[in-house]
């Protein structure tokens, strides 16, 4: 009998230890950390993946939030599924990450999209338009602001529609990486951001997003320009939104993939942006 209370007291020692542990972890974050947790879903661009997060991610986890970083259909750890010769368009992108809120539950989020990212976040935000407790901010980080109608196609540059259009004449599935030194990228992180982009599907650039203006009736929404990087679009969307009251349009002065070259400003950026 002794000997059963004993071990009885042992596991009650045992279960305590382990949810003061569990809790511990969570005790470095600081008190006013815990109070702001925010949540943040960021939608990387063409030819990147989830990875291209990893700076901005690790910075935001640290101060308490949660972050989700998901890689769309057919990219870098997920490049597998273009393998396979699914048809993989804009469409599935945009469902991508509408899952992600619908399977993790996620509520009151910032949504941000880099470059392609905007065609996507653009479908996602019309996608949960009804569900008016899932987005609080939307980011477009040096991104593409579609119309109604509209395919990243329209609005790319000379050069890139060119590109796309011999690819298409060549009926080719997918569109080649375009080096990261063309993105102005930092030198030293230019190898590791080559090595790790994928040919993307050459249907994601050429489908056409349908939007009926969900976007305005996000409460919060930033556009940031990465002033380093040239692009008669990024500065065309940058313009139209100046002079919108609806808008907070902030620059930053590094190369387009802001989220590799300035982290912890673009950290900074995202929860202001909450």
């Amino acid at each position: 009998m002794s000997s059963a209370i004993e071990r009885s007291a042992t596991r009650r020692h045992v279960t305590a230890a382990s949810l003061a542990a569990g809790s511990a972890a969570f005790v470095g974050v600081p008190a006013q950390a815990q109070q702001g947790r925010r949540t943040f879903v960021l939608v990387h661009g063409a030819w990147h993946g989830g990875w291209c997060w990893r700076r901005v991610a690790d910075i935001l986890q640290a101060q308490g939030h949660k972050v989700f970083t998901p890689t769309m259909s057919g990219l870098a750890d997920r490049s597998h599924l273009a393998e396979a010769g699914l048809r993989i368009g804009l469409d599935t992108h945009v469902t991508d990450i509408a899952n992600v809120f619908r399977w993790e539950g996620v509520t009151d989020a910032v949504l941000c999209g880099h470059s392609y990212g905007g065609m996507v976040i653009s479908g996602v935000i019309e996608r949960l338009a009804r569900q008016t407790d899932a987005i609080r901010s939307a980011v477009f980080l040096d991104a593409f602001l579609p119309a109604d109608g509209q395919s990243l196609f329209d609005l790319a540059t000379p050069p890139v529609r060119e590109m796309i259009g011999n690819l298409q004449r060549q009926n080719a599935a997918a569109v080649p990486p375009i080096p990261a030194r063309v993105f102005r990228v930092n030198e030293r992180d230019q190898a590791w951001v080559d090595a790790l982009c994928t040919p993307q599907a050459i249907s994601t650039y050429t489908d056409a997003v349908r939007l009926t203006g969900a976007l305005g009736g996000v409460p919060k929404k930033t556009y940031v320009r990465a002033v380093g990087y040239p692009s008669a679009s990024f500065d065309d969307a940058r313009a139209r939104l100046s002079g919108d009251p609806a808008w907070r349009v902030l620059d930053m002065p590094c190369g387009h993939d802001a989220m590799i070259d300035m982290p912890a400003q673009l950290a900074e950026i995202l929860v202001d942006a909450a």
